[in-house]
């Protein structure tokens, strides 16, 4: 498989513990072996009921729902003889951690909480061509927190310099602050496929580590 190719192995699976509780956020290569293992399940929401399957059940029912459920955002992994339908949500069968309740600091959640987009002219860019910009600068005892640090396109950057916004004559789009649950997730959740994974995730305070 080359390397700039996405698979449905590479899809995203929620891993819930052994309480329902979401801990991970894992590829499906790694939940099929957590299957195959017997160290989880699968966990659909049918008619309101949580549902599970193990392994062979969840293949048997891959191979009624490739015949007659097909949806477009569905993931499908062939495999020698069948199809198996790539799992949305697992739970570790033994696993009793209760996830943290902090978001991780870091560059990929501030640029995932921002949606990569300048938080001064508003335009949407890949992560390279974005840097972090203290809105109170350093300079002037400014921290490196979550609400006084974005995005920023370069152009903006260059022009605000070492001021501050007012100083500089410019606004933020929306106010910094910090978010309570992983700004990754959210943007995953954006997608159809990942939908299903909001029930897990109603309560707000689940923060969830991303491998």
């Amino acid at each position: 498989m080359n390397a700039g190719h996405y698979t449905a192995l590479d899809a995203s699976v929620l891993v819930l513990n052994k309480m329902f509780m979401a801990v991970h956020v894992i590829s499906v290569r790694r939940a099929f072996c957590l299957l195959c293992k017997e160290l989880a399940e699968v966990v659909l929401l049918e008619e309101g009921q949580y549902v599970s399957y193990d392994f062979s059940t969840w293949a048997e029912v891959s191979a009624y729902r490739a015949k007659h459920f097909r949806k477009e955002e569905d993931d499908w992994v062939r495999t020698a003889n069948a199809e198996i339908q790539a799992p949305r949500v697992i739970r570790l069968l033994d696993y009793d951690k209760v996830p943290r309740q902090t978001v991780k600091f870091n560059r990929r959640n501030i640029f995932a909480r921002d949606n990569n987009q300048c938080q001064f002219c508003g335009k949407k860019f890949p992560t390279s061509e974005l840097s972090l910009d203290h809105v109170i600068p350093r300079s002037q005892g400014g921290q490196t927190t979550w609400d006084n640090i974005v995005c920023a396109c370069v152009d903006c950057n260059v022009r605000k310099g070492g001021r501050t916004p007012r100083q500089a004559n410019m606004t933020l789009i929306r106010k910094p602050e910090k978010p309570k649950r992983s700004p990754v997730l959210n943007m995953k959740m954006s997608q159809k496929k990942y939908q299903s994974w909001q029930s897990f995730l109603d309560s707000a305070y689940w923060s969830v580590e991303l491998k």
